[in-house]
């Protein structure tokens, strides 16, 4: 390491200043203010010369993290860049959307504060891209060979773009208007600007990937025919069957998932031609009191949605109890730690409700007006009510955000004969290829419900997979297996 007394010299943990709320809930611009290079410099000079950097554990693509820390704390971004690149496609969208296990497995985190490791990530692309060190990457040779990527979210670009690089024509169909899956329209603006998205989209394209947007895979091109038109097919098309609650009232109007609300306001910031006279999309939270259930990453990019929608007031619902301000005994060093967290979302208003179940909806003439909740403890692994707890809660507006519980399998994936496992996900080998010869998968649908940084690792190594089914023999890395770690 270039100063081995980094961390010794810098105890306190320096990351960029979040833009005032009264300003950043005017407009959907990231939240985070400039972060200048020194303050990067002298952060990326606190990775420690560990010996064991269990950072390289924690992250699923095995990203050579104290390389590009030190190769920052020097000075030297290009070579920066490079050593990022090597295991990461899209550092751009795990800087700003990764919840950083590799931070929580830090050796300096023992006792200090963790290396900002995210931020020097994000830092390292998007100078990367502001300098014009970012180029297309194009292949030595051509195989002959085609494979259709089915759906454009983390997994499937990274498979995507692997294969291109590996010498193969790939197709990726995506059954939205835009590329990008839920990166595009689950992913508020204020979280992650598009543009970054765009700018990689042009680059895979420069590289010979072709992409085919507003394609439902199963219904607009039958699964037999994708199968005759190539020699492989990549299953990224995610676990996007919700999780829903069937209680009484739900059939109410003005009760939506997540997934239904998120989108307008992406196609908004897009310019779409969505909204209604009153200037508002179809489903919004202007003027509205809200409530969402789910405390989750999905439940805090609803809250900061609506509150720049302009809602009246708004409540998130959590069934687990309040999570210590510290570290939990149960998740020690260097696990992922369970504690309380504070989002940008969080910051800009609201209520966190912990330890409440919903017990039904309530309605006039069809519509919802509140809802009936209690509070729940914990006993032997069960919720149990808290009696005498019971109240109701005024909502015009409720929005469903508590995950998702595997792929769908109507169209697609029944059409292509694939196997399922126990959890319900597709069921594929070490390769990550499924029961069908030929057909692999990648991402949530294989998964489960899981992180971005896990959806391009196991892009990366679907695609090593498609190329020695193809090929006999791969080049391509391969960063996980399958059964690492225990799926979501």
């Amino acid at each position: 390491m270039g100063d081995q007394r980094g961390f010794l010299k810098y105890t306190e943990r320096e990351l960029p200043p979040r833009r005032p709320v009264d300003l950043r809930l005017q407009d959907w611009k990231e939240v985070y203010e400039k972060h200048e290079h020194e303050v990067l410099q002298r952060q990326a000079s606190r990775c420690m010369d560990c010996g064991i950097p269990f950072c390289h554990n924690g992250c699923p693509l095995g990203n050579l993290i104290p390389e590009w820390n030190d190769l920052v704390y020097k000075g030297q971004w290009a070579d920066g860049i490079e050593r990022l690149h090597a295991t990461n496609n899209f550092p751009e969208f795990t800087g700003r959307l990764c919840p950083a296990p590799c931070e929580a497995s830090c050796v300096l985190g023992i006792n200090q504060p963790a290396v900002t490791i995210k931020q020097v990530e994000v830092e390292l692309i998007d100078n990367a891209f502001d300098k014009g060190w970012v180029h297309p990457v194009m292949p030595s040779t051509k195989t002959g060979k085609h494979v259709a990527v089915i759906g454009s979210g983390p997994a499937g670009l990274a498979a995507a773009q692997q294969l291109t690089r590996a010498g193969h024509d790939v197709t990726v169909y995506e059954r939205a208007d835009r590329v990008g899956g839920l990166l595009r329209y689950g992913i508020p603006e204020f979280k992650m600007e598009k543009r970054h998205i765009d700018r990689r989209i042009a680059q895979m394209e420069a590289e010979g990937t072709v992409f085919k947007t507003g394609i439902t895979v199963g219904t607009d091109i039958s699964a037999d025919d994708l199968r005759a038109q190539h020699d492989a097919v990549v299953l990224a098309n995610g676990a996007t069957s919700w999780r829903d609650l069937p209680i009484e009232g739900r059939d109410l109007e003005g009760i939506y998932q997540a997934m239904e609300f998120l989108p307008w306001a992406n196609k908004v910031q897009h310019g779409d031609e969505v909204t209604g006279p009153d200037g508002q999309p179809p489903i919004t939270a202007k003027g509205k009191k809200v409530v969402i259930i789910g405390g989750g990453d999905t439940g805090a990019d609803c809250l900061g949605t609506s509150l720049r929608q302009g809602a009246e007031i708004v409540h998130q619902f959590e069934i687990m109890p309040r999570p210590p301000d510290e570290r939990a005994e149960s998740t020690p060093w260097p696990t992922y730690p369970l504690m309380f967290r504070v989002s940008s979302a969080h910051e800009e208003g609201g209520e966190r409700v912990f330890s409440v179940n919903t017990e039904k909806f309530i309605g006039e003439n069809g519509k919802v007006t509140k809802l009936a909740a209690h509070e729940v403890v914990m006993n032997k692994g069960k919720f149990e009510k808290v009696e005498g707890s019971e109240f109701e809660l005024e909502a015009d507006l409720v929005l469903l955000a508590m995950g998702f519980v595997g792929p769908e399998r109507t169209g697609l994936l029944d059409g292509i004969g694939v196997e399922y496992n126990e959890r319900g996900n597709v069921k594929r080998d070490d390769d990550f290829q499924s029961t069908v010869p030929g057909v692999f998968v990648a991402g949530d649908a294989g998964r489960g419900q899981s992180l971005i940084v896990w959806a391009i690792a196991e892009g990366r190594s679907a695609a090593a997979g498609v190329d020695r089914y193809l090929t006999q023999d791969s080049f391509l890395p391969s960063p996980i297996h399958p059964t690492q770690a225990p799926q979501r």
